[in-house]
């Protein structure tokens, strides 16, 4: 498992379940830090933390702290023996950290750089993350090359390019380098760049209507110069869309397009464009552009190829065409005509970016692709002027050319509609997001006053929008008034509709089925779960596997290698035939043995394909990303889905996973001649006061036996129960709660207890046999046993249990077919785990674990190289979840569990556990089968190509149809990770092996 933020997380959340005294020593100890000179950092510095593997004593802790000292620019370092981490302090103009790990990893240690203090689960302050589209891109030498130069400009902490997206995500410092610097810096290495949105909210989109002549426009720039919090803005003509850069402390999206249009009298109607339509419509406008070219170039070409092929066979237009015109043919005229534009002026994409790629130090296809055509153009122009001058007239091979430039484009235009299918998944969710809403004005006594349509990018948190039957629900929010059931298929894969009511919370995107509501928004733009979902599947599609090294390594020795080939086929063929190696006969008409080696070391260049190895890996993982997130499986990235599919163990926190987190009494017996009643009256004052789960189930079971008898006293508002509880409970006094053991106070001068044996032990109480007895048949029936004792004397005792998930076993033993062995963890007593992982057919089960130690146990499992995952839905799961290899939380989790989490399972479903690995694996075996395929194709079509058959079976690839393959190849590998759109989430009847009859 790769180290990374999961480290952190386990260390900063060990600590919350120590005892308070260690609690209080760590919290002396940050706030001396936070105190000391070493955190008073000089204006421009930045201070980062890394983790340093390796160090055993104080002489290797002083190594460390020289070889950073001793980096140019780095202010002061300060290395921690014990702690294993160091901070360091330097100025960002002039070390990266990157530069900082390797002097570390220089003086002989580890080093890992740690997310900066108090930024849990969050971008270190101040960093901000822009996506941009990086066009031109062709392989994974680009990706490479692009990647390489966006890393080494000052600011950048990390980027990361997409080929199959033609996306990069970079994440910079603000401070040290601006947006528009990083568009240069793509252009100025010969690409084309633009930002699509990025993490500070400053900037809006708009389109306009009402503009039809030159006072429209500046009637328009008028308004917005006069507009408070507008710092700038540029109208586009062509597309009537305005882009304004606006400080949003200052105004809100709302009120800009409100002050336009009250500014123009209602004359300019404006609507917000959405960044990801605009993707959408780039993706489809390469596509268009790839069309245009090819048909271009077919157009031209097609007449080339009848010239050389069909006329000949028809007399008069052979003769016009044989026609002398000066010092060439007629043919020969149009020929070189045609071709040029081809070559010139259809092809000059290929020269670009040829031209760039050999500038930035790299290769790439483009570079055999013009190799390829400029050697058959340049040697027929060469044959032609050859021959005017000395008579000999040699073949020309201008059609090559011609072809070869019409199949690449082909072949491009072909990837990029499959492209556009491996984003599909996106796609369908950016068209999940509702285009208006109606906003609600609302009057001081939460009555509606009046309402608008507005635009569903514009709404803004305390929003109360109106919900009609069978709309959308404009945003996240919680319901204000009405009921209705809503469809939430399309955002976490549950089928059945959700009754949602008063305080029921919604997610933007999801459908009203019947009733009206009221809903107040609470999350929208980039915090609306729609949001994050989608900005999870980008970053997953953009992350890379790392089996992609392997092509990334490919794809840099593997243009120069070709070349070589190349140049040693034909140096071969034309050595060869000088020796006569091999008969005249072989030669072409009017050719001779340059020629003849020439046609085959063309086919060398331009049949090889790098494309196919770059897009192996990516499109597969594009594809399994939205495929999961059609299912209700949001996958963090490609090396999760990697890690994903070697699972050996899953290990299931036990209350909220394997149960339904719903805990009930279902027993409660009194070993005393008290009242029932009076006895459940005791217990619930004492947890009255308590937050435990158990002591709310404990309440609820009371409250219910209390007012049996007064129905209407359990359905009034929380608030009238809560006046009810302070009538029929006891005083309280000297409560308090004691962590692992239960709670105790005093009731009428008496000492009341309620927990487990430690807590009576302790307390000096006497458990008798046939009470004994009765608490372990509990705990054996799966139940958790909660004792009772008051004025020293143990009067009852209840059972809580909290029921299984009823897919809980089946998927357990679906698991083990899949040779995946489950395991159980939690932090109840033995019996009740015992008895609860014998009900759902677990072997392997851990007890009486704390928290934190959840994360010890996954280590245990990690030390012969098996690949753990962890499943858990909350806070306390955390720590084990990042130090899980694969971490999947389940039901959504909390917030702290989905940044721990490498999937994020969104139904409260444990056969989605099941889905993950399933298609962890499929996808894997679907990029195995990809590289076999692009490299089965360079390793099979280069010998042909170079003529290994000619000699024995006379098969000669010409150099068009050597284009060709080299086209469709790339095109194969996409269709075949598009097949993994057909997956099917798996039956577990299938994987059981049950017959349904």
């Amino acid at each position: 498992m790769a180290p990374g933020l999961r480290d952190l997380q386990l260390t900063r959340l060990a600590g919350a379940d120590e005892e308070s005294g260690d609690l209080e020593d760590v919290r002396l100890l940050d706030s001396y830090e936070d105190t000391g000179s070493f955190n008073r950092i000089e204006e421009g510095m930045r201070t980062i933390q890394v983790r340093v593997t390796g160090m055993t004593c104080a002489a290797c802790s002083n190594s460390v702290e020289s070889a950073l000292n001793s980096v140019n620019g780095v202010l002061r370092a300060s290395v921690a023996l014990l702690q294993n981490r160091a901070d360091v302090v330097f100025d960002p103009n002039l070390v990266k950290d990157e530069d900082v790990k390797n002097a570390i990893e220089d003086a002989g240690f580890e080093a890992e750089i740690l997310p900066e203090p108090g930024t849990f689960g969050t971008k270190p302050h101040g960093a901000l993350v822009g996506q941009f589209t990086i066009g031109g891109m062709t392989c994974a030498a680009c990706v490479n090359s692009v990647e390489g130069i966006l890393r080494n400009l000052p600011g950048v902490k990390r980027a990361v390019v997409a080929l199959a997206t033609s996306l990069g995500e970079v994440e910079y410092d603000p401070t040290v380098i601006s947006k528009d610097d990083i568009v240069n810096a793509i252009e100025d290495a010969g690409f084309e760049g633009s930002l699509v949105q990025s993490s500070e909210q400053d900037k809006i989109i708009l389109g306009v209507t009402g503009i039809y002549t030159e006072m429209d426009v500046q009637l328009l720039e008028g308004i917005l110069i006069h507009l408070k919090g507008v710092r700038q803005f540029r109208f586009d003509k062509m597309t009537r869309e305005v882009e304004v850069l606006f400080d949003p402390e200052v105004v809100s999206s709302r009120s800009l397009v409100d002050g336009i249009e009250a500014g123009s009298n209602g004359q300019f109607k404006l609507n917000v464009t959405s960044p990801y339509a605009r993707m959408t419509s780039k993706d489809v406008e390469e596509a268009s552009k790839m069309f245009r070219l090819f048909t271009s170039s077919l157009f031209l070409s097609i007449p080339v190829f009848l010239i050389r092929v069909v006329c000949p066979h028809i007399p008069r237009v052979y003769t016009l065409l044989l026609w002398r015109c000066g010092p060439f043919q007629m043919g020969d005229w149009l020929k070189w005509l045609l071709v040029s534009l081809v070559q010139f002026v259809i092809g000059k994409r290929f020269y670009i970016a040829a031209a760039r790629a050999l500038r930035n130090g790299s290769t790439n296809m483009d570079v055999l692709v013009a190799l390829g055509t400029s050697a058959s153009y340049f040697y027929s122009v060469y044959a032609l002027l050859y021959g005017a001058v000395t008579g000999f007239w040699s073949p020309t091979y201008f059609e090559t050319s011609a072809m070869l430039i019409t199949f690449v484009l082909l072949g491009k235009y072909l990837e990029c509609l499959a492209k556009g299918k491996t984003s599909d998944a996106i796609k369908k969710l950016v068209e999940l997001a509702p285009a208006t809403a109606v906003l609600l004005f609302m009057d001081k006594g939460g009555k509606s006053i009046g309402e608008r349509e507005i635009d569903a990018l514009l709404i803004q948190p305390g929003d109360t929008l109106k919900v009609l039957p069978g709309t959308k629900v404009p945003a996240d929010g919680v319901v204000a008034w009405g009921s209705s059931y809503v469809n939430e298929s399309m955002v976490t894969g549950e089928s059945v509709p959700v009754l949602k009511e008063v305080d029921s919370l919604v997610i933007g995107g999801t459908i009203n089925l019947h009733g009206a509501l009221h809903i107040k928004a609470t999350k929208v733009g980039g915090d609306a779960v729609l949001s994050q979902i989608i900005s999870l599947v980008e970053t997953a599609q953009m992350s890379k596997a790392p089996i992609q090294k392997f092509a990334d390594f490919v794809a840099s020795i593997f243009v120069p290698t070709v070349v070589a080939l190349a140049v040693l086929t034909l140096l071969g063929w034309y050595i060869g035939g000088a020796l006569g190696a091999y008969p005249e006969q072989w030669l072409p008409e009017k050719g001779n043995h340059f020629v003849f080696a020439l046609m085959f070391g063309i086919s060398v260049v331009v049949i090889a394909c790098p494309c196919a190895l770059g897009l192996a890996t990516p499109t597969a993982v594009m594809v399994a990303t939205g495929v999961g997130a059609n299912n209700g499986v949001l996958i963090k990235g490609g090396d999760a889905l990697e890690r994903a599919q070697k699972i050996k163990y899953v290990i299931f926190d036990k209350t909220g996973t394997l149960t339904q987190g719903k805990a009930t009494v279902t027993t409660a017996k009194v070993f005393t001649g008290m009242d029932r009643g009076e006895f459940l009256r005791l217990v619930a004052s004492a947890e009255a006061s308590s937050e435990h789960p158990l002591a709310k189930a404990i309440m609820e079971y009371a409250r219910h036996f209390h007012f049996f008898d007064e129905p209407s006293a359990t359905k009034d508002s929380p608030k009238h129960n809560k006046e009810t509880n302070s009538r029929w409970l006891f005083d309280v006094l000297e409560f308090s709660a004691l962590p692992g053991k239960g709670v105790q106070c005093f009731i009428d001068g008496k000492l009341l207890l309620v927990g487990n044996r430690k807590l009576m032990t302790e307390s000096g109480i006497t458990i008798p046999t046939h009470v004994e007895d009765f608490l372990v048949e509990l705990e054996e029936s799966a139940k958790t046993g909660i004792l009772v004792a008051y004025d020293n004397c143990l009067i009852g005792v209840l059972g809580v249990a909290d029921p299984l998930k009823r897919e809980a076993a089946v998927v357990v033993e679906g698991l083990k077919k899949m040779n995946v062995m489950p395991v159980m963890v939690t932090g109840d007593n033995w019996r009740t785990a015992r008895a609860v992982a014998r009900e759902v057919g677990i072997q392997d089960v851990m007890a009486e674990v704390m928290p934190a130690g959840k994360a010890d146990v996954i280590r245990s499992f990690q030390n012969d190289g098996s690949v753990v995952a962890m499943v858990g839905d909350g806070i306390n799961d955390s720590p084990a979840l990042a130090a899980s290899d694969v971490g999947m939380a389940i039901g959504a989790g909390t917030d702290i569990a989905i940044e721990a989490a490498d999937y994020v399972l969104m139904r409260n479903n444990l056969e989605d556990v099941i889905t993950a690995i399933d298609l962890s694996r499929k996808t894997f075996a679907r990029i195995r089968l990809n590289y076999v395929f692009a490299m089965a194709y360079n390793v099979v079509a280069i010998p042909i190509a170079a003529g290994v058959l000619y000699p024995s079976l006379r098969i000669m690839l010409p150099p068009w149809a050597a284009g060709a393959c080299m086209a469709l190849s790339s095109v194969s590998v996409v269709c075949s990770s598009l097949l993994l759109r057909r997956y099917k989430k798996p039956r577990l009847t299938t994987i059981l092996e049950i017959t349904v009859e």
